[in-house]
């Protein structure tokens, strides 16, 4: 299946969120967006540039679904630390909550999020001004309204309060740059219209090659995870549940309780879902698109948690899991939270590689010693270190470092899981709400959960927050959990979680990022967040 391959736009005002310009005259070789949005196919460019900042990466550059959610937020939450391969001291702070306004991966996520913002709020304004097919037209509106729906609902879950801008801004004088924050309420509300407006745009489905762009069913799931956050800490409008609720279930196909039509279903095989041979497949409703060795689209997080030294691959092993001691254990890990029969561990971790320049298993022992072995010796007696495996491309070996494995942005899985809480917090574990939850527990080959062993909604509520930490792992969804969740008595979970793993760091203000000290610098208007 050939995918949606996104294009680079070579014009600077598209490439910058915040490129002053000094001079009133049009420098020679400069585009501009007026001279650009002329025809329909540099409308298709302008949006294909804003899905280019999904995947953008290379050597040195880190995007949010090309490792900066890793570097920038994973290495945060309670199931990862940054690796000996991790030397850099911004993701080495963030991983003990000692980060600053001055952190690097916090600005950058900042910077990136406003940057593809900006190219998205050109292309709505401008592509309705070009003369061209009324439909497509609609639809490459729609698709910019999703991304930029999405590129909000991720800064204001990291930053709380933020600028809402929603038009071209020429960035001429010096006072275009005082922009005040808005109430993330505010935020909410446009995101919710974006959802809407291109949920109404959008189609179905596509064929190649236009396969990986926003359809009518990613809007809806996507606004789905809109209200249900909204309806979680620190917002608490429990009113939305019912919303995630009745939006969920317009894209949960029939056999699973809703009336969505748009064919979507978990593969039997969990690995699946990740793989790169079965991408944009009929569990994926939304992901980042990924291509190595093409315009510096590869997924570059596939080298990063792999084991160092083993002949053949690339390895640099900066992404480990955390370890922390429950007990007389001092190695315990989100591994160990895994059921043994739990089909989902052995394919988020492994625990040996083979070399493809020689065919021996390597492994790394608790004991810090690495391990060589054949095929035909026995395995290590000392515990082995598990290392992530989501993001694997069997093709990508020692010929790149790069993986064609997409990102899931949501996956069937999630909006199953966003079902089961949302129905469990309004109406309590009926039947709707375990047979969603059942759904992901039965491909992960565990039993189903009833009255019996989950009686109340506290008890679902735990058990469906274990499962989203076990399927979605590794897949930028972590952190946006741990900062919503509640206990039995509506308290957030989010300072305790991070505790229990060693984090101690971590106090309520870490809940939200800091505004980063050069956007204050440059903006008078804006204003730091609690506890900054």
């Amino acid at each position: 299946m050939k995918i949606l391959k996104y294009a680079i736009l070579s014009f600077a005002v598209l490439s910058s969120v915040s490129c002053k310009k000094f001079l009133t005259e049009d420098p020679e070789g400069i585009l501009t967006t007026d001279q650009y949005y002329k025809t329909q196919a540099d409308a298709v460019n302008g949006i294909n540039a804003i899905y280019f900042s999904l995947n953008q990466g290379g050597s040195t550059l880190q995007t949010p679904y090309n490792t900066l959610f890793n570097t920038g937020m994973n290495m945060a939450d309670d199931d990862e630390d940054p690796g000996p391969g991790a030397t850099n001291p911004d993701v080495r702070s963030l991983s003990v909550q000692a980060h600053s306004s001055t952190n690097l991966r916090v600005y950058e996520i900042w910077q990136q999020h406003y940057a593809t913002i900006r190219r998205a709020n050109i292309a709505i304004a401008k592509i309705p001004t070009i003369e061209f097919d009324a439909n497509l037209k609609g639809r490459l509106i729609g698709e910019a309204k999703f991304l930029r729906g999405l590129y909000y609902f991720n800064l204001v879950r990291l930053f709380g309060d933020i600028p809402l801008i929603t038009e071209p801004q020429d960035f001429i004088r010096a006072s275009d740059y005082a922009i005040a924050k808005s109430p993330s309420t505010a935020v909410y509300l446009q995101i919710e219209k974006d959802l809407i407006e291109a949920g109404d745009a959008l189609p179905v489905s596509y064929t190649s090659p236009n396969v990986g762009r926003a359809t009518k069913g990613a809007a809806k799931a996507l606004l789905a995870k809109v209200y249900l956050t909204k309806a979680s800490l620190p917002l608490n409008i429990t009113s939305h549940y019912a919303d995630a609720v009745r939006v969920a279930e317009e894209v949960l196909s029939p056999t699973d309780g809703g009336t969505g039509n748009f064919g979507y279903d978990l593969f039997d095989n969990y690995a699946d879902a990740f793989l790169p041979a079965t991408k944009n497949g009929k569990e994926h409703i939304f992901s980042a698109q990924f291509k190595s060795n093409s315009q510096s689209q590869g997924n570059n997080e596939n080298p990063r948690a792999i084991m160092s030294n083993i002949p053949g691959l690339t390895g640099i092993y900066a992404h480990m899991t955390r370890f922390y001691t429950v007990g007389t254990d001092k190695f315990y890990s989100i591994f160990k939270l895994y059921q043994p029969n739990d089909k989902r561990r052995d394919v988020t971790f492994v625990t040996r590689y083979t070399s493809p320049s020689n065919g021996n298993f390597y492994s790394l022992g608790i004991d810090g010693k690495a391990y060589t072995y054949k095929s035909t010796d026995p395995a290590p007696t000392v515990e082995l270190v598990p290392f992530f495996n989501k993001f694997w491309d069997p093709n990508s070996t020692a010929i790149t470092s790069e993986s064609s494995a997409n990102v899931p942005i949501i996956r069937y899985s999630d909006l199953l899981l966003i079902h089961a809480e949302a129905e469990n917090e309004l109406n309590g574990p009926t039947t709707k709400a375990f047979k969603s939850l059942n759904r992901v527990r039965k491909r992960a080959g565990l039993p189903d959960l009833s009255l019996t062993t989950t009686p109340d909604k506290n008890t679902f509520r735990e058990a469906v927050y274990l499962d989203r930490r076990l399927e979605l792992v590794y897949e930028y969804q972590r952190w946006f959990d741990l900062i919503r969740q509640k206990d039995a008595n509506g308290n957030s979970t989010f300072v305790a979680n991070l505790h229990m793993v060693g984090k101690t760091n971590a106090r309520e203000k870490h809940r939200l990022y800091p505004i980063p000290q050069s956007e204050i610098d440059n903006n008078p208007l804006l204003t730091q967040n609690p506890g900054w």
